[in-house]
């Protein structure tokens, strides 16, 4: 339900920089305490990688992120972290 910021393959250092960040803040989310993963319409992306949302008490981690600053709602395809 979300999109963040690349941390291998970041076309610039803002978005590695903030792309450390998101995954560091995911990390303390999940280990603050038990979660659900929560299937999507799609089972995998075109990578293989499995689309799930992370639930604690019925709110998405992911809305976190967004709150936060570090990651934005998913709207169906990848934007640029970089200024252009």
């Amino acid at each position: 339900d979300i999109d963040t910021p690349e941390t291998r393959g970041a076309r610039c250092a803002y978005e590695a920089t903030l792309g450390d960040r998101a995954t560091h803040r995911l990390h303390a989310l999940l280990n603050a305490g038990p979660f659900q993963l929560k299937a999507s319409a799609r089972d995998a992306d075109r990578y293989g990688r499995k689309l799930r949302t992370i639930m604690r008490d019925g709110r998405s981690l992911g809305h976190v992120l967004v709150a936060e600053g570090l990651a934005r709602p998913w709207t169906g395809r990848r934007l640029p972290w970089c200024s252009a």
